[in-house]
């Protein structure tokens, strides 16, 4: 019976390349990455990336709708040439996100999730509010509750 070796090729590889470990990492990490099957993209300092076949205006929609139901408090909303930037809070956290207009129907999202120093990121946290605004843009796509719930609570207070 043949012995088979494939799925030890990666950690021998790491192994051997324990003295820089960012490449180690990375060998690892990618293999993780492609088990998730989420669509979202992570890098080794806790950024978390994901495009959508989505306009940017839907996406900010969806995105404030998100936070407002997760808890986090908006704090800066900020309209930019490439699209929005926000900013909101958590507990012991900054959230910063980043919403770059790749085309007129395509929308790049950016999450940090910010926890204290500036190695400290919480990746889970900016991969769940990624997945969330996913399943809000899933359930409202073109953004138009979103937008007049926004609209209502403005002049509401």
């Amino acid at each position: 019976m043949p012995l088979k070796l494939g799925p030890l090729v990666p950690i021998a590889f790491a192994m051997l390349l324990q003295g820089c470990a960012a490449a180690g990492l990375a060998v690892i990490g990618a293999g993780a990455g492609v088990s998730m099957g989420t669509g979202v993209e992570h890098e080794l300092n806790g950024i978390s990336y994901k495009t959508f076949a989505t306009p940017v205006d839907a996406v900010h929609h969806a995105t404030r709708s998100t936070l407002a139901r997760l808890g986090m408090p908006i704090t800066a909303d900020t309209r930019t040439p490439e699209g929005w930037n926000l900013t909101a809070s958590a507990t012991d956290r900054t959230i910063d996100i980043e919403l770059e207009r790749l085309t007129p129907r395509t929308t790049r999202m950016r999450v940090v999730a910010n926890k204290g120093g500036l190695f400290f990121k919480d990746s889970a946290t900016s991969t769940e509010i990624i997945l969330q605004t996913a399943q809000t843009l899933q359930d409202d796509p073109t953004g138009a509750k979103s937008a007049r719930k926004t609209y209502r609570r403005r002049n509401e207070s």
